[in-house]
C-alpha cells in the first residue's frame, strides 16, 4: 500500500473512532455541550466542532438549545435522540423465536413470538422470519439495523451453532449465509447469552455503569455472557463461556455435546420438561406441552404452595447455583444476572441459588458479588439482540450514515 493510502486509511480510522466516542458519550451522558465533550474525550474544540457539524447534517445528533456551561456561560447542547432510530432484535431459542422492535435505549416498541418451532418446521420458520423482517422494515423506515441472538456455542467465523441440545436441526442453519446480506439494513449476529450481557450493560440501570458483569441464561439452553473491563469474552472460535456444557456430574446424564453430566441437562427447560414427563403426575399432560409451558406450569404450582413442585424448583435452583460458583471461580464478575425462562421461578428460586452459592464459594468473592434476577422489560436475549445492533450503531457510525 502506498504511503498516501496508508495515511488516508489511518486518518479515516481515527475519524471513525472519534465519531464513535462522541456518540457513545452522548448515549451514556445525555445532553452535552461541545466544550463538555471536548474535555471529556480530550479532543480539541476545533475537532469536536468539525465532527459534530457533520453528525448534525446527517441527522445522527441534534442541537437542543442553550444549556449552562462552565463559569455560568451559555452553551448549545447536543443530543443523540435515542427514540429517532429503531432496531430489530431477533432471538433464536430452539423451539422459541421472538422478534422485537426497540429504540436505542432498549425500550420495546413491538414484540412478537413466532409459532412454536419443531425440528421439521425449522425451514418454514426461516422463511417466516424473512417475511416478518421485511414487513417490519417496510412499515418502519426509521429501523437502521437488525441484531440476532443465536444459541451457543456459536462459531462466529463460520456462522453456525456447533451444538443445539434437544433440537439438532438448527446446526445446519448458517446464520451468516441465511441473513447477513438479506435486508436493506446491516445485520449483526451474536451468541444469545453474550447478547444478554450487552443488554444489561446498555439498558439495565442497576448495572450499566459496571464494566464487569455476567449474564447467566437459563432457558431452553444454559449459557453465559461475560463482560470483562467493558469487553465481551469471545474465545478463539467464539465458543468461550459455554457454561451449559461444563460437567456437574462426571457420572451423570449424557449430553448432545458428547460430554457427561452437563449443567444444561439438569436445569434447562428441556431438562425440566423431561423430569415432569417422567414424573407423570405433578403437571398433568406435560408430554403434550412445549418446554416453556411445562416449566411455567411447574413454577405456578410451586408458587401455589405445592410441596412437590417446591422441592423440584429448589433442586433446579441448586444446579443453577453450582453454575454461579463456576462463574465466580472462572470469571469473578461484579454482577451475575440470571435470566430467561427459568428465572421466572422468582424469589424462592433465587433464595435457593444464593444459599447454594454461599455454601460452596469463597466468602470474599460471595460477599462482593451481586446475584440477581433479570428485570429487563423484555427478555434479555431478544433485547440483547437489539443491544448487539446498538453497539455497532454507536461503534461504527459510518456503516449507517455518510459522515465522511
Amino acid at each position: 500500500m502506498a504511503l498516501d493510502a496508508k495515511q488516508a486509511t489511518s486518518q479515516a480510522s481515527v475519524s471513525e473512532s472519534n465519531r464513535s466516542r462522541i456518540l457513545q458519550h452522548l448515549y451514556h451522558h445525555g445532553i452535552s455541550s461541545r466544550a463538555q465533550i471536548a474535555k471529556a474525550l480530550d479532543l480539541t474544540p476545533a475537532a469536536i466542532t468539525k465532527i459534530t457539524a457533520r453528525l448534525i447534517e446527517t441527522g445522527v445528533i441534534e442541537e437542543t438549545g442553550d444549556i449552562e456551561g462552565s463559569k455560568n456561560r451559555r452553551s448549545i447542547g447536543l443530543e443523540l435522540d435515542t427514540t429517532r432510530f429503531h432496531i430489530i432484535g431477533v432471538k433464536f431459542a430452539r423451539s422459541l423465536v421472538q422478534i422485537g422492535v426497540f429504540d436505542l435505549c432498549g425500550n420495546a416498541l413491538n414484540l412478537e413470538t413466532l409459532p412454536t418451532v419443531y425440528d421439521n418446521t425449522i425451514d418454514d420458520t426461516i422463511v417466516l422470519i424473512h417475511q416478518r423482517l421485511n414487513q417490519l422494515l417496510d412499515q418502519d423506515k426509521t429501523i437502521v439495523a437488525i441484531g440476532m441472538a443465536v444459541p451457543g456455542p456459536y462459531l462466529r467465523n463460520e456462522g453456525r451453532t456447533a451444538v443445539v441440545s434437544s433440537m439438532q436441526g438448527w446446526r445446519r442453519i448458517n446464520f451468516i449465509n441465511e441473513f447477513a446480506t438479506a435486508f436493506r439494513v446491516p445485520l449483526f449476529i451474536e451468541q444469545d447469552a453474550r447478547a444478554g450481557a450487552l443488554a444489561h450493560y446498555l439498558f439495565d440501570p442497576a448495572v450499566h455503569t459496571s464494566d464487569n458483569l455476567a449474564y447467566y441464561l437459563v432457558g431452553e439452553g444454559v449459557g453465559l455472557g461475560v463482560i470483562e473491563n467493558g469487553r465481551l469474552i469471545n474465545g478463539y472460535l467464539g465458543a468461550a463461556t459455554e457454561i451449559g456444557h461444563i460437567s456437574v456430574d462426571v457420572n451423570g446424564r449424557p449430553c448432545d455435546c458428547g460430554n457427561i453430566g452437563c449443567l444444561e441437562r439438569y436445569c434447562s427447560t428441556p431438562a425440566i420438561h423431561d423430569m415432569l414427563i417422567e414424573d407423570g403426575v405433578l403437571v398433568p399432560g406435560a408430554a403434550d406441552m412445549t418446554h416453556t409451558v411445562a416449566t411455567r406450569a411447574l413454577f405456578s404450582k410451586a408458587q401455589e404452595g405445592n410441596e412437590q413442585a417446591i422441592a423440584m424448583v429448589r433442586s433446579i435452583a441448586r444446579y443453577v447455583g453450582y453454575g454461579c460458583v463456576t462463574i465466580f471461580n472462572g470469571f469473578n464478575p461484579k454482577h451475575i444476572i440470571i435470566g430467561d425462562i427459568v428465572s421466572e421461578a422468582g424469589p424462592m428460586f433465587l433464595d435457593e441459588v444464593l444459599s447454594t452459592v454461599e455454601e460452596r464459594s469463597i466468602p470474599e468473592i460471595y460477599n462482593t458479588t451481586s446475584i440477581t434476577l433479570s428485570t429487563l422489560s423484555a427478555d434479555a436475549a431478544v433485547s440483547g439482540a437489539a443491544a448487539v445492533a446498538v453497539t455497532q450503531f454507536l461503534g461504527h457510525p459510518s456503516v449507517f450514515f455518510d459522515v465522511s
